[in-house]
């Protein structure tokens, strides 16, 4: 694809990735913000904890939901809406500090996300082709990143107990729906329907379903807790930010190389390697937080961590759809997103309670149990399965792609589209 056609398959969606951009810079600032500023409240870690669980199950409960709005008034209008709620949820944060109050307000704000989620990649799958899909998706995902990590070093910028964060995460969430509400651009059509059966894939692929939910268990924790371990540990709010961002960036950049690395062997052994390296950075980091090492070693140890982390659940993914059938991508897709949120849903309550117990230091000890325990089942099942054959394998690269949209999550099967509301071209 050459620099022109390149350039084109993005015109077509141009304002929904600068839509992403804004959005997700204000999200970013907000994961990072919440528990720093529960921490300085002294919110119990259990409580911190809960909020974290309740974000993610606010996302698998919109993951199910969100296409009741869109098949009822459309994709841009339900993106203004969720726009809205979701901004006024970052404002009640700083007017409401209980802890009861937060649990709910970040249950709500999950399900925004999830709505959001499924607007922006439907969007996206359907002004692609199948070969500019691939490369959309790359430009997409790299936003992704770049701006998530670029909210958290916004943190920065003032004091976690005041009120300009906030005011800053709620007014960038609110702007995203500015290049949307402008567009020119033909919105989707509603969703079709797609079944979710984790049981069934459970069936075909234990590895990939066991391993969604364990990096459920294990990054939860993380997205939710690690910036109070960095707070405690690590000292200021500059260091949080630093600490949240290497991770972060060191999970991007380990997506392609373990990923191609799966291309070329059984993905099960990879997911053991990478499992015994993830596990092997999160005791770094415990040790390191007992002893106090210095900052340089921490951070190290972050980047070591989500470079072997992250990429588990991609890793997880590809292997599903290297067993299922032909036409069962979306499928997969859509189940092992909720089995994650449900694993999501229970790790950050479970290392709220190990931290409560055994300190803050421990939620790496945490992460490392669980990558350990998914290292031991995941050779398990290689002596009980053998892998599939080369020619019917899915490259890496295409599972990402799949895995990227939870569009076609669809709790009413049986109902017919009604048409889309914004579907015609607006003036």
């Amino acid at each position: 694809m050459n620099n022109i056609s390149r350039s084109a398959s993005l015109a077509p969606v141009a304002s929904l990735l600068l839509s992403v951009a804004i959005l997700l810079l204000g999200n970013g600032l907000q994961g990072t913000l919440l528990p720093v500023r529960a921490q300085l409240e002294d919110f119990s870690s259990i409580n911190i904890g809960i909020m974290g669980s309740s974000y993610f199950l606010g996302f698998a409960i919109g993951c199910l939901l969100g296409p009741f709005a869109i098949r009822r008034v459309g994709h841009i209008r339900t993106f203004a809406a969720l726009v809205s709620i979701a901004s006024t949820l970052s404002l009640l944060h700083a007017l409401i500090v209980m802890p009861g109050a937060w649990w709910i307000f970040r249950a709500l704000t999950g399900l925004c996300f999830a709505g959001l989620y499924m607007i922006i990649e439907s969007w996206l799958m359907e002004k692609s082709t199948n070969e500019t899909r691939g490369f959309v998706f790359s430009v997409y995902t790299v936003i992704n990143l770049t701006v998530i990590t670029l909210g958290q070093l916004l943190i920065m910028i003032d004091s976690p107990l005041s009120f300009q964060l906030f005011a800053l995460s709620s007014i960038l969430v609110s702007i995203a729906a500015v290049p949307i509400a402008m567009t020119t651009a033909t919105a989707p059509v509603a969703p079709k329907s797609v079944r979710v059966r984790p049981l069934h894939l459970l069936k075909i692929s234990p590895v990939g379903v066991v391993g969604c939910f364990a990096v459920g268990l294990a990054n939860g924790s993380f997205w939710s807790l690690a910036p109070i371990f960095a707070q405690r540990e690590a000292g200021d709010v500059t260091a949080i930010a630093v600490f949240m961002s290497l991770t972060v960036i060191a999970g991007a950049i380990g997506q392609w190389p373990i990923g191609m690395a799966s291309d070329r062997f059984d993905r099960r052994l990879v997911i053991v390697v990478a499992c015994f390296a993830a596990a092997t950075a999160g005791i770094a980091l415990t040790v390191a937080a007992r002893f106090w090492a210095p900052d340089l070693v921490v951070f190290a140890a972050a980047i070591g961590f989500g470079l072997f982390a992250f990429p588990i659940y991609s890793l997880c993914a590809a292997h599903t759809n290297d067993h299922v059938e032909a036409d069962g991508f979306v499928e997969a897709a859509s189940g092992l997103l909720l089995v994650f949120s449900a694993g999501a849903v229970v790790g950050p309550l479970a290392a709220s309670t190990v931290m409560q117990q055994f300190g803050v230091a421990s939620l790496f000890g945490f992460t490392a149990v669980i990558h350990v325990s998914l290292a031991v089942y995941t050779v398990y099942r290689i002596r009980k399965r053998k892998p599939p054959a080369a020619e019917d394998r899915e490259s890496f690269a295409d599972s990402l792609r799949v895995l990227q949209t939870v569009s076609t999550i669809d709790p009413l099967p049986e109902s017919k589209p009604q048409g889309d509301s914004d579907s015609a071209t607006a003036n």
